[in-house]
């Protein structure tokens, strides 16, 4: 007879906290960090204060006064945070964030790179472009729907005839 064989996540710690520390990876259904960074971070639920972490991926993250380069969630809230991407279903944002793309986002006292999102609400916020089938609020944006349209259909049409003028000059003959 066999004994079954455990699954990997029958093996991870409930929860791990981690305070005044630099970690590779962690693993557990809660996560919560204070003044700590790590590479990598997997697990249900993550909660980071005043820390550093390169990759999140969680069903919940509550992030404050933190530094981190991706997150990929089903639920984001990051504060006074400064981030590279969010990947959310629901993400609450405020701080500084290269981009955002969420099912619903909220946006607010933020300054964003790139926002795509079925819903998105906005309160005194800057993005650079914004893509949304609905937005609510205040924002000033670099670049809306229409604008980024037009910028492609006129960078692709001048990239079209800088071609076609090189083949003409030097094409062979």
């Amino acid at each position: 007879m066999t004994e079954p064989e455990k699954s990997p996540e029958s093996n991870l710690p409930q929860v791990t906290n981690i305070s005044h520390a630099d970690v590779q990876s962690v693993h557990a259904e809660l996560v919560r960090m204070h003044q700590a960074d790590a590479e990598t971070v997997t697990a249900e639920e993550v909660e980071i204060q005043d820390s550093a972490v390169g990759n999140i991926k969680a069903d919940r993250v509550s992030l404050r006064d933190s530094l981190t380069a991706s997150i990929h969630a089903g639920e984001a809230l990051v504060q006074d945070g400064l981030t590279g991407y969010i990947q959310a279903e629901k993400a609450s944002v405020s701080g500084y964030t290269g981009a955002v793309t969420a099912g619903s986002a909220e946006i607010r006292n933020s300054m964003v790179g790139f926002v795509a999102g079925n819903d998105v609400h906005v309160n005194e916020s800057r993005t650079g472009i914004l893509i949304a089938r609905n937005v609510n609020g205040s924002v000033t944006t670099l670049m809306d729907t229409r604008s980024a349209l037009i910028a492609g259909l006129v960078g692709g049409l001048f990239a079209g005839i800088m071609i076609l003028l090189g083949r003409m000059l030097f094409g062979r003959k």
